[in-house]
């Protein structure tokens, strides 16, 4: 029978698992298989498995018990395997592997950071700073322009928004890393122009969640910052 994998962790973790239910409606109950020196939270996995609100919730809090305890690689919501065998064997194959892993992510915990900025006062600003850009943009308003002007008006604002992008995002990258072990980017969505998550180590949150909070006051409140936290290390699995 499929099985459900939640998180994998040392054989000596003290897994706090009491009181928790796994996926599924009725919620499954939640297992442990050994492999070496490792060992893997699981559960039956339910036939019809959806990313429901529950589902989801009950993944997320086991994580969330089992960092308690020790370190922990979580599993994304859905990760399934054959049969109990087949993540003994994992286990035991790749434990090397799994333990380098866990050494890493030891302590640690993931901030995801995602930073927008208000496209209104951004090409504002493109406009007051750039000549050309303000010229073409008179021209075509007054009914007076080129053919083509509206096209290298786009190419020209697109191209400042990008590099004003890509140089605020290093810059938050930049101030943020000294307090992250390690650091993943994921391609931003919508007006997003940054979406990364840190490692953190616990030592260095606060130190992490007062300079994020001090960069986004310098850049005032045209540059929307959204930091979610602390999550269980998925990004770093």
């Amino acid at each position: 029978m499929a099985v459900y994998i939640y998180s994998i962790t040392s054989k000596q973790h003290p897994l706090p698992l009491a009181g928790l239910e796994g996926v599924g409606d009725p919620p499954a109950q939640l297992q442990t298989v050994t492999g070496g020196p490792l060992c893997a939270v699981i559960s039956d996995a339910p036939d019809d498995l959806r990313p429901k609100r529950r589902d989801l919730s009950a993944h997320h809090q086991v994580q969330e018990h089992l960092m308690e305890g020790g370190s922990v690689l979580p599993m994304r919501f859905g990760f399934l395997a054959p049969d109990v065998e087949a993540v003994r064997l994992a286990l035991e194959e790749r434990a090397q592997e799994y333990t380098a892993r866990l050494e890493a992510l030891e302590d640690s915990v993931e901030y995801n950071l995602k930073v927008s900025q208000d496209q209104d006062v951004l090409l504002r600003e493109i406009l007051e700073s750039s000549q050309e850009a303000r010229q073409l943009n008179d021209e075509i308003r007054g009914g007076s322009a080129s053919p083509g002007a509206s096209v290298r008006l786009g190419e020209i604002v697109a191209a400042e928004v990008q590099a004003r992008e890509q140089a605020l995002a290093h810059g938050i990258i930049e101030a943020l890393r000294p307090y992250s072990r390690d650091r993943e980017s994921a391609q931003p969505t919508g007006e997003d122009f940054l979406n990364a998550s840190f490692l953190v180590p616990h030592e260095h949150e606060e130190m992490f969640l007062a300079t994020e909070l001090s960069v986004a006051n310098q850049l005032g409140e045209d540059v929307h910052f959204r930091l979610n936290g602390p999550l269980p290390p998925y990004s770093f699995v």
